[in-house]
Formats: structure tokens, C-alpha cells, sequence
């Protein structure tokens, strides 16, 4: 592939004028090609302004930039993929002031984390939370946080200016006994990795920065509170590279109460997908449910960390799918050695049976304490 000409047909479409410009992923479909091409890019784009606008994601070979449509030149078919960078949004449903509840949440009461912490709290198990960011001065999250990255301005830190993303860390790993809330895994260390806008949005090209951020940072888990509705080629080739490397992806299954579809990327193999249930161990009526769901978890009425160090109460999988982090966490802590698979496999065999009518019967709730007595045998 002539990378040269290449750059210069990315810089005449980039600048076309009055054409509609959305933001696509191009993939190179051979190693050499995107390696030639990022040297010779770097080179040129501090003198060619067009061209600063250009992302690259090593981790799928590919960049991201605005151009007019989805079909490459054609003396460049057969050498890269085409893909529009789709809105990705995160996962939750209602939120609202509660009253003061401090100590352990229910939903960490509910899934055992308390008759785990004699034997493992989670300690050193690295946690990417690819969200909104975290808010650095909440009581109950600043023994737990370390180093993050912004992905919408790297030059600032990954402030938290949603309150998603607070929220998740809280429920992973929250760490105040005597005046806050404790978390499910309490000595796992939260890397906030802020893809999300206030509105709390992404683009696909933001997910997979943060999963290169995740791999090449050596993060045990990747939280992913967030999800689509179509699949995207791009994302699940990241995500597969990350599991491939050894790293464990929770997903949350979305919130429409569907049942036979859920969001990606939990809807990909390759993470563990989570439902949301309630006290009564019943399916949230929100919930996605189905086949694919891996295992569910407390997602309804969940009091977690705020902004400004307050607390919110929030719905969604999302919620639910930081129980799970945590959980895996405090399984990792114990056994560090164990792949992907045989986390997700884990989870599955020590699940408790749900309760209701239509329950279905091959998955269940998260049970840690169960979890942890099965790996002992």
C-alpha cells in the first residue's frame, strides 16, 4: 500500500468542502501498512492542521477522523475497513437524592462480599473503569484510586463531571468504614479512565483508546458501564486483543427490558454480560435478560459515591456490573492466575437460582461467598 498517496487522499477528504463529515475507523488491514502510515502521519501532522484531528488505536491497527463517507478510494479497497464511530451511551435509568445510608450498601450485603473480606478485600487487583471519570476528593474513593487517563483532554485529569463514574467506584471499591460506605472489593485499586462526556457519551473510537489504555497498563479488569445497539467490528476486534492479553471485561447487558437482545459489548463472548435484579432477587423490570446474559447482580435503587463527596441512589445494569467487577476483583486477589474464561466459568457455577415465574433457569444471581468456597475445592 502506497501509505504516502493514502495520507494524501485522508487530507483531501478531511478538507472537502461541502461535504457531511462523520467521524469513521479505518482499519488497516495489514501490520506494515499502519505501521508505515503512523510514522510517516506523526511526521507530517504538526505542519498539516488537518491531520492533527487524526486518533491512532494501536491495539485494532487502525485511526480515527472525520470524512465525507464510509467507502475508501478504491485504490486502496482490500487494504483497510471502513466503519462509522458510533455514539456509545452509559447505562442507567433513574437517579435521585436518598436519605444518609452509611456502611455497607445493600446490594454489597446481598451478593456476600462482607463473608469474603477475612480472606481477600481485593488487594492491588487494577480496575479500569472506563466511564465518566471519578470525583478525586470523595472521602470514601481516595484510598482506592490510582493513576487514569482523559481521554477527551489528556492534558487534564479524568474529573468525573457526570457522577456515573463515581458511582460505579463507589459500589467496586468505596473504602470509608467509620464515616462512608464500603465498597465490594474495598483494597482493589480504581483506574479512571474518563471516555464519557457530561452527558454521559462516547464515541466507539473512545471505548477502544480506553481498552488500549487497559492493556498496555496492565489493568486485571476492565468495567464497561456502558453500551449500543449495533455491533461494531472495530470494538469487538479491541475487545478480543484484550482478552486475548489475560485481561477480564464486565459488561452491563443494557436497560429496555428486553427479552432476547442485549447492548455490545456485552453481547460479545469474549466479556462476562450483566442483568440487574432487585432485593427480592427478581429480574429488575428494566433489565435485559436471556441467553446472553452471563449473570446478574443488584442494579435497582443502588446507593453509591456522588459528586462533591455526596451520595445519589441509581437503576441500571450498570450498577449491576460493578457488583461483578468487584466480585472478580476479590476472586483474582485470591487465585491471579486464572484466564478469562475461567473467571467467567467461576461466576457461572456458584450462581444463586432467581426467584419469580419467569426466571430463567441456566443463569443466576451473584453469590461471592460460594464463588470463593467452589475455587477452594
Amino acid at each position: 500500500m502506497d501509505t504516502t498517496a493514502f495520507l494524501r487522499w485522508l487530507q483531501g477528504t478531511m478538507t472537502e468542502k461541502g461535504a457531511s463529515h462523520k467521524k469513521r475507523i479505518i482499519r488497516f488491514q495489514h501490520t506494515q501498512d499502519f505501521r508505515r502510515f503512523v510514522h510517516e502521519w506523526s511526521e507530517m501532522k504538526s505542519s498539516v492542521s488537518t491531520l492533527q484531528s487524526v486518533r491512532q488505536m494501536g491495539i485494532i491497527q487502525a485511526i480515527s477522523c472525520p470524512i465525507p463517507d464510509d467507502s475508501p478510494h478504491r485504490r486502496f479497497d482490500g487494504r483497510v475497513w471502513v466503519e462509522t464511530d458510533q455514539r456509545v451511551r452509559i447505562h442507567s435509568v433513574t437517579s435521585r437524592v436518598p436519605a444518609p445510608e452509611k456502611g455497607i450498601p445493600w446490594g454489597v450485603a446481598h451478593v456476600k462480599a462482607p463473608q469474603a473480606w477475612s480472606t481477600t478485600t481485593g488487594h492491588k487487583i487494577r480496575i479500569g473503569v472506563v466511564d465518566t471519570g471519578v470525583d478525586f476528593n470523595h472521602p470514601d474513593l481516595r484510598g482506592s484510586l490510582a493513576r487514569g487517563i482523559n481521554l477527551l483532554n489528556r492534558s487534564l485529569l479524568p474529573h468525573d463531571d457526570n457522577g456515573h463514574g463515581t458511582h460505579i467506584a463507589g459500589t467496586i471499591a468505596a473504602a470509608n468504614q467509620l464515616q462512608g460506605m464500603i465498597g465490594v472489593a474495598p483494597r482493589s485499586l480504581i483506574h479512571p479512565i474518563k471516555a464519557f462526556d457530561h452527558n454521559g457519551s462516547a464515541y466507539v473510537s473512545d471505548i477502544i483508546l480506553a481498552i488500549d489504555w487497559c492493556v498496555r497498563n496492565r489493568m486485571n479488569i476492565i468495567n464497561m458501564s456502558f453500551g449500543m445497539k449495533s455491533r461494531s467490528k472495530a470494538l469487538l476486534s479491541a475487545v478480543t486483543n484484550a482478552a486475548n492479553a489475560g485481561v477480564i471485561i464486565v459488561a452491563s447487558s443494557g436497560n429496555d427490558g428486553k427479552r432476547r437482545a442485549i447492548d455490545y459489548p456485552a453481547r460479545y463472548p469474549q466479556t462476562i454480560s450483566v442483568g440487574a435484579t432487585t432485593r427480592l432477587r427478581r429480574i429488575a423490570p428494566f433489565s435485559n435478560r436471556g441467553i446472553y446474559i452471563d449473570i446478574y447482580a443488584p442494579g435497582d435503587k443502588i446507593t453509591s459515591s456522588w459528586l462533591k463527596g455526596k451520595y445519589h441512589e441509581m437503576s441500571g445494569t450498570s450498577m449491576a456490573t460493578s457488583h461483578v467487577s468487584g466480585a472478580v476483583a476479590l476472586l483474582l486477589a485470591k487465585h491471579p492466575d486464572l484466564t478469562p474464561a475461567e473467571v467467567k466459568a467461576a461466576l457461572r457455577r456458584s450462581m444463586q437460582p432467581l426467584r419469580g415465574k419467569k426466571a430463567p433457569r441456566m443463569t443466576g444471581e451473584l453469590d461471592i461467598a460460594k464463588m470463593l468456597q467452589i475455587m477452594e475445592k
